[in-house]
């Protein structure tokens, strides 16, 4: 198993970056790394929502993504789960309240796991590793960026 973490404090308050992730349509308006999104099911969001999003590869290409939502505490605490190519994914995401330079502010965590699920996840696990990591470490800090910038303010800082 692999796992991935980085955070950065992000000047919005918590249940408005809440609203964002959780605003399944409008992924695509503001994730830059995602040209659309296919809400699969019932409306509403919460343990068991469906979606499938259309990233974009840095070379360009698409590869279509499908996450299922494990757990939702508003607005604290969102873990999603999707199905890979030889590895299952768990993807969280924390909120939590801060204070930073005397303002309010939200220091967000994302961490993805990564599991094999079979022989060959598990080799090209070993063999690229370390480039995989560096590549999800990229794209969890572009998210993070999407959605500073989101939130109105482009000002999000790595959080130590």
């Amino acid at each position: 198993m692999s796992t991935v973490t980085v955070s950065a404090f992000i000047e919005a308050q918590d249940a408005d970056l809440w609203r964002l992730l959780t605003d399944l349509p409008a992924r695509a308006d503001w994730l830059s790394a995602v040209g659309a999104v296919e809400v699969l099911g019932a409306d509403g969001f919460g343990p068991g929502s469906v979606w499938r999003e259309t990233r974009v590869r840095p070379d360009g290409g698409t590869e279509p993504e499908e996450f299922e939502v494990i757990e939702a505490v508003a607005p604290g605490r969102l873990v999603l789960g999707s199905r890979g190519a030889g590895a299952d994914y768990r993807i969280t995401w924390t909120l939590r309240t801060v204070e930073r330079r005397r303002r309010g502010c939200t220091e967000v965590t994302v961490e993805q796991e990564a599991v094999p699920t079979r022989a060959y996840g598990r080799v090209l696990a070993l063999i690229l590793g370390g480039l995989a990591a560096r590549a999800v470490e990229s794209a969890l800090r572009r998210d993070l960026a999407d959605l500073a910038l989101a939130a109105g303010t482009a000002r999000s800082t790595e959080a130590a």
